[in-house]
This record gives C-alpha cells, structure tokens and sequence, in this order.
C-alpha cells in the first residue's frame, strides 16, 4: 500500500509517517518511481509506534524497544526492551514528582498573592465622611 492509505488506515499523517522511517522506526519498499510502498503488516507496526509516543517515549527509545516485536522469542531481547521500558516509567514518575512539587510551588505563590489582593481590597475601600 501507499503512503497515502497507510495514513488513511492509522490516522497517522503522511509526514509522520516519513518521519518514522527516518528514525528506523518503519520499512518501506520503494517503488521504480520513487513511491514508498508498505506491506499489511506495517499497519499493526504504526500502531504499536502511537502507543509507544502516546506512552511518552522517545523515537530514540522506541527504536530500542521494537526489536522485541521483531525478534520476540529472543530472551536477551526481551529483557533489553523490558529494562529501557522499565527506565521510561521511572524517568517519567521523576517527572511526575518534579511537577508536583512545581504545583505546590506555585500553589504557595498563588496563596501569598490571593493575600495581597485581599489586603489593597481593604485599603482601597472609600472611606465615608460623616455630615
């Protein structure tokens, strides 16, 4: 199939698609014209690669990660993809945690300002002259 129905079929764009391929991410076949071409298969593949950035990786880490699917029963393999995977998640609970404390950060700033708006209310107020 053509770039334009792989695309079609994964809702992925056409550039990010090329992209893809860029990285190593996705194979294609080419055509005597120059046309890319790729197999049913890549579909599955496309998918995999959303659900991969979706989980916040990188094209860097899933190009690490795909030779699991390539190569399942190789336990070696298997263990790297596991292991790169498994530093994902801790790379982004570090982040997680990195945000939180930014919040409450930012929770106290928003706090202290809610205060000093509170305090030119008071002393903005018009004060009443009696007759």
């Amino acid at each position: 199939m053509r770039i334009g129905e792989l695309s079609k079929r994964t809702g992925v764009s056409p550039r990010s698609l090329r992209y893809y391929e860029e990285q190593g991410l996705l194979t294609s076949s080419r055509s005597d014209a120059g046309q890319r071409h790729y197999s049913e298969a890549e579909v599955e593949r496309v998918s995999l690669i959303r659900q991969l950035f979706d989980a916040g990786m990188s094209s860097r880490v899933i190009a690490s990660v795909l030779p699991c699917v390539e190569i399942p029963s190789d336990p070696d393999i298997v263990e790297q993809a596991f292991e790169t995977m498994t530093r994902e998640r801790d790379r982004i609970d570090a982040d997680i945690a990195h945000l939180i404390e930014t919040r409450k950060a930012l929770d106290v700033l928003i706090r202290i300002n809610a205060r000093h708006q509170a305090e030119l209310a008071v002393t903005a107020e018009p004060t009443t002259r009696s007759a």
